[in-house]
């Protein structure tokens, strides 16, 4: 996997169940910076505050039947005079078409050289995984090219509790009257980030989403407490779609 950033850039080498996996580095993820409504509509402080003011409210105002076109030349022209104007009444500079074009739709700057190396990195990589021609990567790399060429690698730790690169069996304590429909939206909101979870336990199953007929059948399941469907301590064994050919062992605890 590689990826890169202005002069920034990574690549690292993912081995099934031998090397961490990509779901093990979700939680180093930053969180999406969100912008109070309040401060873009009253306090601007930077050029993408105004531009933002432009797209979300001014445009809403302007056009209320009609959708910003992103690919539009016109449509983005008019925001980028909209936020110039609000910067200009606020005395904030540097608000640009270019970077109009980058806040609105959210590109990410990409430079060539650094494509380049990331690229040749993860070309290389894939050759010395095909062919034992030399060690390979272990397992993340780094590529800082803004103030020069330096590269720092280093071993990212599978995460004990991964559930698609380990084989740990989760614990979770419910309430017996939790519903089976309420443990799936926890296993969707929750750290798991599942989509569409299918449960099964140890003698039955217990909801199935596909084919349509087993769905059907046990849809009736969703809205019955756990403690009627499985036995305090019982392993559940969870699909889902961001498993692909693994599951996830969940035991369930009644408190």
């Amino acid at each position: 996997d590689g990826g890169t950033e202005g002069f920034s850039g990574q690549s690292r080498l993912i081995l099934p169940r031998i090397t961490s996996c990509f779901e093990c580095s979700l939680d180093a993820f930053a969180p999406t910076a969100a912008v109070p409504l309040c401060t873009i509509a009253e306090t601007p402080r930077i050029p993408e505050h105004c531009i933002a003011y432009a797209y979300v409210l001014q445009w809403a105002k302007e056009f209320p039947e009609r959708k910003l076109d992103t690919d539009s030349p016109s449509d983005m022209k008019w925001v980028y005079e909209k936020a110039l104007e609000r910067a200009n009444q606020f005395g904030i500079g540097g608000v640009t078409y270019m970077l109009t074009m980058g806040v609105v739709k959210n590109i990410i700057p990409a430079v060539a050289s650094t494509n380049a190396i990331v690229s040749a990195v993860c070309v290389n990589e894939a050759m010395k995984v095909l062919s034992f021609c030399s060690q390979s990567l272990n397992t993340y790399m780094m590529y800082m090219g803004s103030e020069g060429i330096h590269s720092h690698t280093f071993i990212y730790e599978q995460k004990s509790t991964c559930p698609v690169c380990t084989t740990h069996v989760h614990r979770l304590a419910l309430s017996p009257s939790t519903t089976l429909n309420a443990l799936l939206q926890q296993l969707c909101e929750g750290e798991f980030r599942l989509k569409s979870p299918s449960v099964t336990s140890s003698s039955k199953t217990l909801y199935m989403r596909k084919p349509a007929a087993l769905e059907k059948a046990t849809k009736g399941n969703l809205d019955k407490p756990m403690k009627e469907l499985i036995d305090s301590g019982e392993e559940l064994t969870i699909t889902d779609p961001v498993f692909h050919d693994t599951s996830l062992q969940l035991v369930v605890t009644f408190e």
